[in-house]
């Protein structure tokens, strides 16, 4: 069943970030009261618009409040984002904020699709993530991550049409110099849109992917 249009959904609406290796806080259940549905401010009925007008495919979300600094407000849940030409799939991605839902689709579009095609001569037909809510704090210390209110994505790997499957951890530091300068494309790509990437280059908890992060004060790419 397609997904409802985000104008005929609107009254369903309603410091660096870790990744991989981080603690988790314990996943809570949010109470009814929790769950109710909140009309959606005027900002968030612009951002839907604009996620509409990309021509993605997605659902919005109900506010849930999950406690300990955990909660998914503002979100929606993708089915796929578009290129130039088709659809882009995305795998094993949860609830995303709905700036970071438009972020990621102009960075599918115009960062990765088309540096698929120039750098190794075929276009992007699927994402694949990490993940991107989970109730858990940044690695090493007791501040929650930006996936604890579903603000960051992490990005796996890339199927393209072709065939060809290229992965952070398999191809970051590939030798073939197309698919490294692929991966390193995206990632610079990214560090125009997003408000933080951090990659393999940053530490070794970001070895097998590419954190993306919406918000922030200060811009850091690494």
């Amino acid at each position: 069943m397609r997904p409802l249009h985000p104008l005929a959904a609107l009254s369903l609406a309603f410091g660096l970030a870790g990744c991989v290796g981080a603690p988790e806080a314990p996943q809570r259940r949010p109470s009814r009261s929790a769950m109710e549905t909140i009309a959606p401010s005027p900002d968030q009925r612009q951002c839907l618009a604009n996620l509409g007008r990309s021509d993605a495919a997605f659902t919005p979300l109900p506010d849930q409040y999950y406690g300990a600094g955990c909660a998914t407000l503002g979100t929606v849940r993708l089915t796929y984002l578009r290129s130039d030409t088709a659809r882009l799939p995305l795998s094993n991605l949860g609830p995303v904020t709905c700036t970071a839902a438009n972020t990621l689709s102009g960075w599918a579009r115009f960062g990765v699709d088309r540096a698929a095609r120039q750098i190794l001569g075929s276009p992007l037909a699927r994402i694949e993530t990490m993940g991107s809510y989970s109730c858990r704090t940044v690695a090493g210390t007791t501040r929650m991550s930006a996936h604890a209110t579903a603000n960051a994505i992490d990005i796996g790997g890339f199927l393209l049409a072709d065939g060809r499957r290229i992965t952070v951890l398999r191809d970051w530091n590939s030798p073939s110099p197309q698919i490294r300068a692929f991966l390193r494309t995206v990632r610079d790509s990214g560090c125009k849109r997003f408000g933080t990437v951090l990659s393999p280059d940053y530490n070794a908890a970001h070895h097998d992917h590419l954190h993306l992060e919406v918000g922030g004060t200060k811009a850091f790419c690494r």
